[in-house]
């Protein structure tokens, strides 16, 4: 691959996040019909630049604050929710390296992605206990390397990646990422993602046998959640902008078909409305609908300044504020991407509902990524925050 653009500041990326975003809505409804891998598109996301916006400066990275990340996310999930989908871990892991990579690991890693090559992800699991009991075994070897052994499942990004990051418990039971080349012997990728929604984002099942690691490869996960940190809280807001630009590619596709394909409700013409956009009750609802979406913006855009003012100055109590309202960015987020979802043939009618003009596309994307983890817990974590002072658990889903 040719070497990617390198993105100066939060403006140029912001510029670039648009132009791209435009590009990807043309053929997104296409691609979810046909399950066509966006390959051609990924990579003209790597060559932009946007993939190493994260970068810290000090490795010649743009370093863009929180509130431009989230609106990079919200621009690219508004054309296209899959394609969206697939460089959130990307983002995550290079945020992994930001905290506990040796200067030497960051130094190399943070080059290969200004270079234009992209993370994937080997993190869930199928059949075990819950989300956090990963049994992916990191072995150590005579020489000092060591070696992985699992199966992960949902690995998200995996199959259009250049490095696997891989969560893994050494033999002392703690959690490590290794990086491992996509190429790597002993690593398969399978395409069997099978989703309903985000049908495009190739989140099936990577298998590790055997596969060799070097020693500079592995970072000490564990330790991300050792005094306050931010890792959960940036992870759980590119989730929650994926949800508001589902939200707000569906009211921008309602508004556009009702505006030009839509007919009148015959009681409407009786009363002297010409088109569907003057019916009065199609009014009050896109109203509605819009609250709903503008809503979820604001939120959105007030978690990402707690956590850049966290970054600024992070403590126990700056990270919990952080924390806390990225939640209540992603539950707002969630409950507008699928009711807008479901509302936008509620009110352009039975012609949207043609299996040939995929707008079933939000709906499904909506009610799939919105099961990545559940709202009624973070819920939970924000009432007792408020009620009584108690900070959120530190983990990476919060």
């Amino acid at each position: 691959m040719s070497a990617a653009h390198v993105i100066a500041d939060d403006a140029e990326a912001l510029a670039v996040a648009s132009a791209l975003a435009a590009e990807f809505r043309k053929g997104a409804a296409e691609r979810d019909t046909r399950r066509r891998l966006p390959h051609a598109e990924i990579e003209r996301l790597s060559a932009s630049g946007l993939l190493a916006v994260s970068v810290p400066a000090e490795f010649g990275g743009a370093d863009v604050g929180a509130g431009t990340l989230a609106e990079i996310f919200r621009l690219l999930a508004a054309a296209d929710a899959s394609l969206a989908q697939i460089p959130q871990s990307h983002f995550v892991y290079v945020n992994v390296l930001r905290r506990q990579g040796t200067y030497e690991q960051r130094a190399f890693l943070f080059g290969e992605v200004l270079a234009g090559k992209r993370f994937g992800n080997a993190q869930s699991e199928a059949g075990t206990a819950h989300v956090q009991d990963i049994r992916t075994r990191l072995a150590p070897r005579p020489d000092g390397s060591h070696v992985l052994d699992g199966v992960k499942h949902y690995s998200t990004g995996a199959l259009f990646a250049h490095w696997i990051p891989v969560l893994a418990r050494a033999e002392d039971d703690t959690l490590h990422v290794a990086y491992v080349p996509r190429d790597a012997p002993g690593l398969t990728v399978l395409d069997d993602w099978n989703g309903m929604g985000q049908r495009t984002t190739a989140s099936g099942t990577v298998r590790l046998e055997s596969v060799p690691v070097p020693a500079d490869r592995v970072v000490p996960h564990h330790l991300t959640f050792r005094g306050p940190q931010l890792h959960g809280a940036v992870a759980q807001l590119l989730h929650a902008a994926i949800d508001v630009g589902i939200a707000s590619g569906a009211l921008a596709e309602a508004v556009e078909f009702v505006r030009t394909k839509s007919r009148p409700w015959f009681e409407s013409v009786d009363e002297g409305r010409a088109t569907a956009a003057e019916d009065p009750l199609l009014i009050q609802r896109f109203g509605e609908l819009a609250v709903r979406e503008r809503a979820a913006e604001a939120l959105l855009r007030e978690a990402a300044r707690q956590v850049d003012a966290a970054r600024a100055d992070l403590t126990d109590d700056s990270a919990a504020a952080a924390s806390v309202a990225v939640a209540t960015a992603k539950v707002t987020a969630a409950e507008a991407a699928v009711e807008i979802g479901s509302a936008l043939f509620e009110v352009a009618g039975t012609r949207s509902a043609l299996a040939s003009l995929g707008l079933d596309r939000h709906w499904r994307d909506a009610r799939t990524h919105t099961l990545h983890d559940p709202a009624r817990w973070k819920i939970q974590h924000i009432g007792r925050y408020v009620l009584n002072g108690t900070r959120p658990p530190r983990h990476g889903l919060l």
